[in-house]
């Protein structure tokens, strides 16, 4: 089991949706925070010190920084929702 380092000041996001594209500007991606996420910031085998508010927790060893993120709520590692496909151009 791995240790995954939580950073509960940072926010998670992920692409929800896309603008439509004008004659002069293609599509914008559409970010979406979702609630109660904080950041997985690293993940080790072996724990360091760290300043508050960064802690640790258990993790599965599949689980990668950025990709997933910790729900404050329910104390569990929740994969990060794949982005909505680009538009066409």
């Amino acid at each position: 089991m791995k240790k995954a380092l939580i950073s509960p000041n940072e926010s998670v996001s992920y692409i929800s949706g896309w603008t439509e594209a004008t004659l002069t500007k293609p599509p914008q991606p559409i970010y979406t925070t979702i609630p109660n996420a904080d950041r997985v910031a690293e993940v080790m085998d072996t724990p360091f010190e760290v300043a508050l508010p960064l802690f640790w927790v258990d993790c599965a060893d599949n689980v990668v920084a950025d990709q997933w993120y910790y729900d404050s709520v329910t104390a569990t590692i929740i994969v990060v929702p794949a982005p909505a496909p680009k538009p066409a151009a």
